[in-house]
């Protein structure tokens, strides 16, 4: 202190020298707490170095001098400080929805072993196990109503994490309960109602995922967090199609080696990870921006559907849901005759499985890097004539035209089939960005939750024509010669959707509402 005193005093008259001791003082402290400077003679021509500012000030530079360098470096290190933060909730975010999107993905592991356990099992026709499996998306459909409950309802001032926490729960509850059950005892009533259970927290947890993602991709442009938060959608769909690469990988070689039971069983116990992984994050450590529309749910309920009196809204979701409605979809038919007709093995489908999900992945990096661009009419139609002339390809196949000119029909599974089961999905991510940018502020949870509730319900009702149409070419577990005629007809109707693709806007008006941090 006499130090400080001694600087006060070479500087003039007694006038302004208690402006000087405030000064003086300050650069001390702040030079002692910030830099470490160390103790040494200040009378001398000492200097400090603000690592943060990047400048040199002499201690015997004017005071307001020396105040002036140390709040600018003072500043720079609290945005490097606040940049740092905003570092670690963004990898906090990400690995919230990392682990989420990929336990997802991940979710073909356990229902390979149920596909193969209901044809083995229990011997379920094809169409019985086509309206099983679409008959279990079925809460899927109210995806908006779980939307509208986590866009209103705060649970300890969280609305994201327990929604999260709560669906992976119920999954765990469904997996451990078939897994418990000896095969012998399982029927299929049995079975239907544990994989709705599932399928119940699952939607639950896609809505959650689903609203944050949506949320991030709101935040105002020109900045670091906003260019992260963009990339938020291929960063989930990266991670999904990893988990499908990785479930579907594990299945083939696991259907062959364990018993269902085991696989069940394996699964739940991720699903018991993931859950408490998800409560042990806190919400707001995540940054997640807070809306101003926590007016309950029926106010939410009206906000949905002002919203969905939008054309910009109404005719995209429109044309998107019905893209999926009027395909039949052959699922289990080409299930029965690739296993039944053809004898491929449980590893060859697996592989095909696993293939399809590269094929997801690698979309997922090509579109995030050279894509984005692309104007989003343009692209999903594109999309959607490429599925039909895969269609096509399918009939040939099935004629025999490829084992005639020396295609091996276990490589065609491998390679065509595994792309055509996943390009369904293909358009998925370039209309969830789009849906993510014309999304309002508010409601971001329940429009979403809208959207894949429209998708599923589309799914269940493109499954139930899919079975409508094998029962019309009379295809039955071993007769499949209606199949090409079939086939021909799915193809024609995936191109009729091509005919209102103007319902697709070319680029989006994107309106950023405020937030509350």
């Amino acid at each position: 202190m006499t130090e400080l005193l001694n600087i006060c005093l070479c500087h003039g008259d007694s006038g302004s020298s208690l402006w000087q001791l405030r000064g003086s003082i300050f650069s001390f402290l702040a030079s002692l707490i910030i830099f470490s400077f160390p103790a040494t003679d200040i009378k001398s021509e000492t200097t400090i170095t603000a690592t943060g500012g990047g400048e040199t000030v002499a201690m015997e530079s004017p005071p307001e001098k020396r105040l002036e360098i140390i709040t600018k470096t003072t500043t720079n290190n609290g945005i490097k400080c606040k940049e740092r933060e905003r570092a670690q909730q963004r990898g906090r975010r990400r690995m919230l929805l990392g682990i989420g999107f990929w336990i997802q993905g991940f979710r073909c592991y356990p229902w390979m072993a149920v596909i193969f356990f209901l044809k083995d099992g229990l011997h379920v026709d094809p169409s019985t196990l086509q309206i099983l499996q679409n008959s279990a998306n079925l809460p899927m459909v109210a995806k908006p109503f779980y939307g509208l409950l986590s866009d209103s309802f705060y649970i300890s001032g969280q609305h994201r994490i327990p929604y999260i926490a709560c669906g992976a729960f119920l999954q765990a509850l469904s997996w451990f309960s078939i897994a418990s059950l000896p095969p012998s005892s399982i029927s299929f009533f049995t079975i239907t109602i544990n994989l709705l259970l599932g399928n119940l927290g699952a939607s639950i947890v896609e809505v959650a995922n689903d609203a944050v993602v949506a949320e991030c991709a709101k935040q105002p442009a020109g900045n670091s967090a906003s260019s992260s938060s963009s990339d938020l959608p291929s960063f989930a769909w990266v991670a999904g199609s990893i988990g499908g690469v990785m479930g579907n990988l594990l299945g083939g070689i696991s259907i062959e080696r364990f018993s269902s039971q085991t696989m069940f069983l394996f699964f739940g116990i991720l699903l018991t990870l993931q859950f408490f992984f998800t409560i042990s994050v806190n919400e707001k450590s995540l940054n997640l921006p807070k809306s101003k529309s926590n007016h309950g749910i029926r106010k939410q309920f009206l906000d949905l559907l002002l919203v969905l009196r939008k054309p910009e809204i109404y005719q995209p979701i429109s044309w998107f849901a019905a893209s999926y409605a009027i395909i039949p979809a052959l699922t289990g038919t080409m299930f029965y005759y690739q296993t039944q007709h053809l004898n491929i093995e449980s590893s060859v489908l697996g592989m095909s499985k696993v293939f399809g999900q590269v094929a997801m992945l690698t979309w997922g990096i090509v579109y995030n890097r050279r894509l984005k661009s692309i104007p989003p009419r343009k692209l999903i139609s594109t999309i959607q004539a490429i599925l039909a002339i895969l269609m096509v390809s399918d009939s040939l196949f099935v004629s025999g035209f490829y084992h005639r000119i020396g295609i091996p029909d276990s490589l065609y599974v491998i390679f065509v089939s595994g792309v055509l089961e996943v390009l369904y999905y293909f358009k998925t991510l370039p209309f969830s960005v789009l849906m993510a940018k014309l999304c309002p502020p508010g409601c971001e949870g329940s429009l979403m939750a809208f959207v894949m509730s429209s998708i599923a319900l589309a799914f269940i009702i493109s499954g139930y024509i899919g079975v409508a149409l094998a029962s019309y070419v009379e295809i039955t577990e071993t007769d499949f010669s209606g199949l090409r005629k079939a086939l021909l007809i799915q193809a024609a109707c995936t191109v009729v959707p091509l005919f209102w693709s103007s319902f697709i806007p070319e680029s989006p008006k994107v309106e950023i509402g405020k937030k509350e941090e």
